[in-house]
């Protein structure tokens, strides 16, 4: 609720007094961060669990990664509506739970089948993760104050990428990789451990919704009707079609292609860092641009990276320095794309926003997967494919967007207040 006398946001009552501000963004962070984790961390892992597992084509140890994605899809359309009607904690609870018990899966597999039914269904049970930490800092926090810890948990979250590959490749050194899944295991639980202690239900009783599928029904036509709604959903999922493509594909850029299976750790974490600059400096700019210019600007920043990749590749003038340059210039506009696409999708739906952001992520998710898992399976032992799907997926984001903008770029639709950052009126 907010103090009327200063205007400033104040944490609802029901969160006890001793979970700080500093154990709550932690917390939040730890929750969120376990996705980027399950993905990054077993990078440096892939070759051995190829040569365990028996898998006869390299192609294929991506797909550990790319099924996880097609889970985080799935699951991230039902925990939305799910905590609304039966609570945050207890949703959270059980689907941490279940990716418990899916990290074991992978722990001790025999076969890569059973790794990759135990790798989809963790995807689909870490999902809850993502979802859930938005609605929790949600029910606490509000205006300026909702949006500070956001960013707080979002910049923790980014600093994940660049370590988990590091932290794979110590498990490496001592250990084998089964127990990179082993110790996401302990971590999970280490994690619902520090929620069943410390963790309240956060969910107002008087704020439970039922789930009718008719409601969902509605919301989901409106969605799929509003032009820049869908039209910038579908285009967000293209364009991260590119970034999937290059984190299945990295571990095999850097091993085969430049023989330097040592700097994968920290060329990743160079990658990333411009990610997360993006994420920073998106913040200061968007206010004074706007959503759609530092979006669309992104797209075609994308498409003439890509085309220079590709120069540089068939040119064989690339350098492993130049890739993670190029890279990281790829991911900084890949920052600037993605959450002003999403922030222009949701515009229209301050009705049914959880739905409408359930929806908006398990379809992003889908469509990023499948197309980054097509980039993937065409890896050939050159770069070309990667630089070959960047181009394609953003011309094909540029050209979605045309459609939903009705031929019209760079404009800036008059809201004021959007701009002025003041909150709007709740509903």
């Amino acid at each position: 609720m907010t103090d009327a006398s200063d205007n400033r946001p104040t944490l609802h009552a029901h969160l006890p007094e001793g979970l700080g501000l500093k154990e709550f963004v932690v917390l939040m962070s730890a929750l969120i961060a376990m996705t980027a984790l399950s993905i990054d961390t077993m990078l440096p892992a892939l070759p051995d669990i190829g040569h365990s597992l028996a898998i006869a084509n390299a192609n294929d140890r991506q797909l550990i990664i790319s099924v996880f994605f097609l889970g985080l899809a799935g699951g991230s359309l039902i925990y939305g509506p799910l905590s609304d009607h039966h609570g945050r904690k207890p949703v959270l609870l059980w689907a941490m739970a279940l990716f418990l018990v899916s990290n074991l899966i992978c722990t001790f597999t025999p076969s890569f089948p059973l790794m990759l039914a135990g790798r989809f269904m963790a995807g689909f049970f870490a999902a809850a993760c993502r979802v859930i930490v938005v609605s929790i800092v949600r029910d606490c926090y509000q205006g300026d104050m909702m949006a500070r810890i956001m960013s707080l948990i979002m910049f923790i979250f980014m600093m994940v990428p660049m370590a988990a590959p590091s932290l794979g490749a110590i498990i490496l050194l001592f250990a084998h990789w089964r127990w990179i899944f082993g110790i996401l295991a302990l971590l999970v639980g280490a994690l619902m451990s520090w929620i069943v202690m410390r963790m309240p239900e956060t969910l107002d009783p008087a704020h439970h919704l039922r789930v009718h599928p008719r409601q969902l029904a509605e919301t989901f036509l409106g969605i799929v009707t509003t032009r820049s709604s869908i039209g910038y959903m579908l285009a967000s999922g293209v364009m991260m079609g590119g970034l999937v493509g290059f984190i299945v594909s990295v571990q095999q850029i850097f091993f085969d292609v430049f023989g330097q299976p040592h700097l994968l750790p920290m060329g990743f974490a160079l990658i990333t860092m411009w990610m997360a600059a993006g994420n920073l400096l998106n913040g200061r700019l968007v206010q004074r641009f706007g959503a759609r210019r530092m979006s669309q600007g992104a797209v075609i920043g994308v498409i003439l990276l890509s085309l220079s990749h590709y120069a540089l590749a068939r040119a064989e003038l690339e350098t492993i320095w130049v890739f993670i340059l190029l890279q990281g210039m790829t991911t900084l506009c890949f920052s600037f794309a993605g959450v002003n696409f999403s922030s222009i999708a949701m515009e229209p739906f301050a009705r049914g926003a959880g739905f409408a952001s359930s929806l908006q992520a398990a379809l992003t998710t889908l469509v990023s997967a499948l197309l980054g898992s097509m980039v993937g399976a065409a890896f050939d032992g050159t770069t070309i494919p990667i630089a070959v799907g960047f181009f394609s997926f953003g011309a094909g984001a540029l050209v979605i967007i045309l459609w939903a903008e009705r031929g019209r770029l760079f404009t800036r639709p008059g809201h004021g207040h959007l701009r002025e950052g003041t909150q709007a009126t709740p509903r």
